[in-house]
């Protein structure tokens, strides 16, 4: 008896796991969607308002309200960005409100990385941070660290100076 009990339970907490994780890449999916919709409303309705975004440029740190502030101007222009999920895990520790992924993107950039974590709140599960990055290829490392060394030497003495 105990170990149908036992199974039951493990039974009925993986399709929990596996519901909650189902939702959050739903969120994550309609993120994208919006943004490639350019649904301005619908893509900052699933962020919470205390929000980051880390976007590819070294100086692109953005709390919800600069985000929201940058990112106006596409998304009124009708294109804001499109990313389409290649491959994603999604990660979950029982009894927090708390989740995290990591993704690969096909996007007008080639292929990125983005990363970031969700929290759950009264209306749903909403993206809290969330970095994106240029994925490059090993072979290619040398090549674009020479095309960005100027604009990162002086990035660095800017931030050095402060």
């Amino acid at each position: 008896m105990k170990k149908l009990v036992l199974s039951f339970i493990l039974l009925f907490c993986s399709h929990c796991f596996a519901q909650q994780n189902t939702e959050i890449n739903t969120v994550i999916e309609q993120w994208h969607k919006a943004a490639a919709d350019a649904n301005f409303d619908a893509y900052f309705g699933l962020m919470t308002t205390d929000a980051i975004f880390i976007g590819t440029d070294p100086t692109e740190n953005w709390n919800y309200k600069d985000f929201k502030a940058f990112s106006k101007p596409y998304f009124d222009k009708g294109k804001a960005w499109s990313f389409s999920g290649l491959k994603r895990n999604i990660f979950t520790k029982k009894n927090t409100d708390l989740a995290w992924f990591d993704e690969l993107l096909d996007t007008q950039m080639g292929i990125c990385r983005g990363s970031g974590v969700l929290q759950k709140t009264a209306k749903g599960w909403k993206i809290k941070h969330y970095v994106l990055s240029i994925a490059i290829p090993n072979d290619n490392v040398k090549e674009i660290t020479a095309l960005k060394k100027k604009f990162d030497t002086d990035l660095i003495q800017k931030l050095q100076s402060k």
